[in-house]
């Protein structure tokens, strides 16, 4: 059975967007991001919200000629796998390999994770939100940047209480810090 991984580059104070709703200083340098590409390299599925699904399709009209090595090499990762995307007002892709669902069926995705034969990512704080109060997810992968941002919008819901079991870390010049977590039920 494949995993669901929520992955989510956050300021240390917890937070994926600022008050404003800017994420710039979540930009990763040349060595985080190497490692964000090897990171996200297994996923066989991306699954996101609206929102998270516009600001990541930016990768599908990207032209990859004119970015840094790490950037080409995500594009490369990013367009391979597939997109389910989450959204009531969405019609129509704007990307190739995606499919537009109406709602986020918890019992939908626990097939998915069967049936899938390599792992699944959850991507944006909302739709990762739901997926974590249904139990979906199995692992937690956080990003976290020597930042305050003082508020925004938050990487983990409110009122959300599970036992983590820490799997990973790894420490980066900029200092910044991964953590991989599984959870425990």
């Amino acid at each position: 059975m494949a995993k669901l991984i929520y992955s989510a580059i956050a300021s240390l104070d917890g937070y994926v967007e600022d008050e404003t709703g800017d994420f710039q200083w979540a930009a990763p340098d040349a060595e985080v991001h190497a490692f964000v590409n090897d990171m996200e390299r297994p996923i066989g599925t991306y699954l996101y919200g609206r929102r998270m699904y516009e600001t990541m399709a930016y990768w599908e009209i990207v032209d990859r000629e004119t970015q840094s090595a790490e950037s080409q090499d995500f594009t490369d990762v990013w367009r391979a796998a597939d997109k389910i995307v989450y959204s009531r007002t969405l019609q129509t892709p704007s990307t190739t390999r995606t499919r537009i669902e109406s709602a986020f069926e918890p019992a939908a995705v626990r097939q998915l994770k069967e049936s899938a034969s390599s792992d699944l990512s959850i991507g944006g704080a909302e739709i990762a939100s739901v997926a974590l109060a249904a139990g979906l997810v199995d692992e937690l992968q956080l990003i976290l940047n020597p930042i305050i941002v003082g508020g925004g919008k938050p990487a983990l819901p409110d009122g959300f209480r599970v036992g983590l079991e820490l799997l990973d870390e790894r420490r980066f010049k900029a200092g910044v810090v991964y953590l991989r977590y599984r959870l425990r039920a």
